[in-house]
């Protein structure tokens, strides 16, 4: 009888060993189609990953991309692209000082037009004209200005040359100003105060791009005139770079300055990077008190962009040397030349609405800043307090209406001068 059982036993699992093994294999298929569809499922991901990632690089190393152009010709056996471009951008502010709302004001900030123009495949002119405040007149605050205007030419081993009038390549913000390319209404104070915006010289560069992610620039340019500077106005005060800065116009250039930028992308989404400038500012006048006075400037940034945030981080430090004699001349007139002034903000924005082409990205921004850190050449009993080292945060919002018109929202709590804290609603596009 146990024989029976044990030959039945045998019998009924020869009888099922296929069926088991049918079965494993009918399991272990749908894990492949599983694991496939996952594998699809991922690599739709990085590919999403990387033309967001190239896109953000391309806005970070050339500014808007036109997206209208007029096109003027395309002679030449060119290409299908259009030989002259046309962009630009532009934004309407409005400030109410939550203390005092008589000083409410409405501006239109600027109005700036691009004009690109490719001569051949290797070689083009890019130049922006700008018109800021509304009107601009003598009797007027407005002013119109050339924010841009060089010849670039690519060479066949990814060298890039150009000439002219051009940004300088500090920081986040100088090259990628455009109200569309930052959160908040506002352009940060670092990037402004300590960083003279938009910051542009005239000179000749050279810039590269190399396959590990790491792009160079070294440059030859006019510089600061250090004899622009104005004791008894506070323009010093406000933004020591800006006051004395050139801008292209009547430049004196006995005095050239160089800079040199490093920026590494070689990790989607992550930008690191830095920068330095540096010249002398007396400019070869006769009888200056300050003959070998030298501007320095310098910044390291970050821009992390994982998902739905963008994180993003400055720091910035100028100084001017040798102006002890010149401010001895300056005494007892409120804004003497600093000798150093810094400053550094982070800021967190998260994507948190997206519906068709409408893009909500709430963002807070904290940043301190000191526009006279120090002075040299005080004189006893006449002495100007340094800083004070200004904090602010702003917590706002952008709304992106398509790829080119965003609003803006935000409120500024300073923490020295509480009488500057305010709402800001604002309009920008960029084409």
């Amino acid at each position: 009888m146990k024989l029976t059982l044990a030959a039945r036993a045998v019998a009924l699992a020869f009888c099922t060993l296929p069926l088991l093994a049918h079965a494993s294999e009918a399991d272990l298929m749908q894990r492949l189609d599983k694991l496939a569809a996952e594998l699809d499922q991922v690599k739709a991901e990085l590919a999403a990953t990387r033309k967001k990632s190239d896109a953000v690089e391309a806005r970070q190393l050339a500014g808007p991309t036109p997206v209208a152009s007029s096109q003027a010709g395309t002679s030449g056996g060119m290409s299908s692209e259009p030989q002259t471009v046309l962009s630009g951008y532009g934004e309407i502010n409005y400030n109410r000082p939550s203390k005092d709302a008589s000083a409410a004001q409405t501006d239109v900030r600027r109005a700036v037009i691009g004009i690109q123009h490719r001569f051949d495949a290797k070689t083009k002119l890019v130049s922006e004209f700008e018109w800021e405040h509304a009107v601009t007149s003598a009797d007027d605050k407005g002013e119109a200005a050339v924010e841009q205007l060089y010849i670039e030419r690519e060479f066949d081993n990814g060298l890039r040359a150009k000439v002219g009038l051009f940004l300088m390549p500090a920081g986040l913000l100088n090259t990628n100003h455009e109200p569309t390319a930052f959160y908040g209404v506002e352009r940060n104070f670092v990037e402004t105060a300590i960083i003279p915006s938009t910051w542009r010289e005239a000179g000749i560069g050279l810039s590269s791009t190399l396959d590990n992610g790491l792009t160079w620039d070294l440059g030859l340019t006019t510089g600061f005139d250090l004899g622009k500077w104005d004791a008894a106005s506070p323009d010093g005060r406000e933004s020591p770079l800006a006051a004395i800065h050139q801008e292209g116009q009547l430049a004196k250039s006995r005095n050239l300055g160089g800079h040199a930028a490093l920026n590494w992308r070689g990790v989607p989404g992550l930008l690191l990077g830095g920068s330095v400038f540096s010249g002398d500012v007396a400019q070869g006048a006769a009888n200056f008190a300050a003959p070998k006075s030298r501007v320095t400037l310098w910044d390291v940034h970050a821009r992390y962009t994982p998902g739905k945030w963008d994180l993003a981080g400055v720091y910035a430090r100028g100084t001017i040397s040798n102006t002890t004699n010149l401010n001895l001349t300056f005494a007892g007139n409120p804004t003497p030349v600093p000798s150093s002034f810094d400053g550094w903000y982070v800021q967190a924005a998260y994507q948190a609405w997206k519906s068709q082409d409408y893009v909500f990205s709430p963002f807070v921004r904290y940043e301190q800043f000191n526009t006279a850190r120090s002075y040299a050449g005080q004189v006893q009993g006449a002495e100007v307090a340094t800083g004070p080292t200004e904090k602010v945060t702003t917590a706002g919002a952008n709304l992106r209406v398509g790829e080119g018109v965003v609003l803006k929202a935000d409120y500024q709590k300073f923490q020295i001068d509480r009488t500057r804290d305010r709402v800001n609603l604002g309009m920008g596009y960029a084409f």
